[in-house]
C-alpha cells in the first residue's frame, strides 16, 4: 500500500521542545503550534479535505496529533507514526501545547474488547455518548474529581458505580463505560507480552473484518493497518505500512524468486525455518505491497478482502492466489527498541512521556 509519510518524528516534536530552527521549518514558534487528540471513536484520515477523498489512515480515540493546517472544517494533522492527512474538526480536540502535554500524561483507560460504548450514565439503557473500539483511549475520571492537572497522581481512586466506570473523553465529556470492557493503560501496557502465542491469538479475534484501505481499526482493516493492530494491542508499535514494516525486524530471506510460482519442496522447507508471528511480506520483488501473520503449519492470517486465513502449500485448501509474489519474512517478536522500527508503547512518547505519567 502507497503512502505519503513525513519522515519527520511526531512523537517526538509533539511532545519534546523544538529549537527555533524547528520550529520555523514547522510553521512558526512554539507559541503558534496546535496540538490535538482524537474524540471520535475511529477518525478517518483523508488525503485532501473532501470526504469523497481517498482514506489514507484512521486514527483511534485519545490519539494526539500535530495540526499542520486548516481548510475549512478539515485539519491537516500529522498522527504518531508520522502520518499527515485531513480529519474533520468535530473529530479532534484542539489544545495547546501545555494542554498536549498534560494530556498525554494523564492516567488512562484502554478498551480491550472489539466493541463498547460510552453512557450518560452507569446504565446501559441510558443515552450512548459514543462508541467505542479496541484500543481507544479515554481518561479515568477519579472519585475526588479534578481535571488533567490532578490526573497522574497515583493516589487518586478511579470512580466506579455498578459494573462501570466514570470516564472523560478528550474533550472532558464525562460518560461511563462498561468495566469489562477497559483496563488501566499504564497497568495494561506494562503486562503486555508480545509472544507468538498472543499475537496469533489476537490476530485470530479480528477473523472476518472487512478489508479496507486505510484501515486500522476494527471497523475495517487494510493488510498493514491489521499487522499493526494487532502487535498495537500486544503493547507494541510497528510502522504504518508494509513496505516500512518490511524493513524492521529481522530479515528472513526467501530462497524462491518473487514472481515464480511457488514449488512445494522450497516453500515447505522455508516455512520450516518460520516461527509463529513472523510477518510474510508480498510484493513485486523490489517492494512490498501486501503483509500478513504467519501462525504455523504452512498457514498465514491477512487482511485481504477480508480478515482470513491463507496457505502457502500449493494444492491445499485455502492456497493463497498470490503466493508466488513471496518475498521474505520478518521476525519482529523480541526486535523492540532495538533500532529495527519496532518500539515498546512504553517507549514511546506519544503514549508515555516519561515520569510524569507515574509509570515505572
Amino acid at each position: 500500500m502507497k503512502y505519503r509519510i513525513l519522515l519527520t518524528v511526531i512523537s517526538l516534536s509533539l511532545l519534546l521542545p523544538q529549537d527555533a530552527d524547528a520550529q520555523e521549518a514547522h510553521g512558526g514558534t512554539e507559541a503558534d503550534q496546535r496540538y490535538g487528540v482524537t474524540e471520535f471513536s475511529v477518525n478517518f484520515m483523508r488525503e485532501k479535505p473532501d470526504f469523497p477523498e481517498e482514506l489514507g489512515n484512521q486514527l483511534l480515540m485519545g490519539t494526539p496529533v500535530k495540526i499542520t493546517g486548516r481548510e475549512g472544517y478539515w485539519l491537516r494533522v500529522v498522527s504518531p507514526e508520522p502520518y499527515q492527512a485531513w480529519c474533520v474538526e468535530k473529530g479532534i480536540v484542539e489544545m495547546d501545547r501545555e494542554e498536549a502535554r498534560r494530556y498525554v500524561s494523564a492516567r488512562k483507560y484502554i478498551v480491550t474488547t472489539e466493541y463498547s460504548h460510552v453512557f450518560t450514565e452507569a446504565d446501559e439503557d441510558s443515552e450512548r455518548i459514543s462508541d467505542l473500539v479496541a484500543g481507544d483511549l479515554l481518561r479515568i475520571a477519579f472519585k475526588e474529581g479534578g481535571g488533567m492537572a490532578s490526573d497522574t497522581a497515583r493516589k487518586c481512586i478511579p470512580a466506579r458505580k455498578k459494573g462501570f466506570v466514570k470516564v472523560l473523553m478528550p474533550s472532558g465529556t464525562e460518560g461511563y463505560v462498561r468495566r469489562r470492557d477497559v483496563e488501566e493503560f499504564g497497568k495494561w501496557a506494562a503486562t503486555r507480552e508480545a509472544t507468538p502465542g498472543n499475537i496469533v491469538r489476537t490476530a485470530m479475534m479480528f477473523l472476518g473484518i472487512p478489508y479496507q484501505w486505510g484501515g486500522t481499526s476494527v471497523k475495517g482493516m487494510d493488510c498493514s493497518g491489521f499487522t499493526r493492530m494487532v502487535w498495537f494491542m500486544n503493547g507494541v508499535l510497528l510502522p504504518r505500512n508494509a513496505s516500512q514494516q518490511a524493513m524492521s525486524g529481522e530479515k528472513i530471506p526467501y530462497p524462491g524468486k518473487s514472481g515464480v510460482e511457488i514449488q512445494e519442496g522450497t516453500i515447505r522447507s522455508y516455512v520450516a525455518a518460520l516461527e509463529p508471528g513472523d510477518l510474510l511480506f508480498f510484493g513485486n520483488g523490489q517492494k512490498a505491497t501486501h503483509v500478513g501473520i504467519y501462525i504455523g503449519g504452512g498457514q498465514f492470517i491477512h487482511a485481504s478482502q477480508k480478515v482470513r486465513i491463507s496457505s502457502l502449500i500449493p494444492g491445499e485448501a485455502g492456497f493463497y492466489e498470490h503466493s508466488s509474489r513471496l518475498m521474505w519474512a520478518c521476525r519482529v517478536i523480541g526486535q523492540e527498541d532495538k533500532g529495527t522500527g519496532v518500539t515498546s508503547m512504553l517507549k514511546s512518547p506519544a503514549y508515555f512521556p516519561g515520569e510524569e505519567t507515574g509509570h515505572e
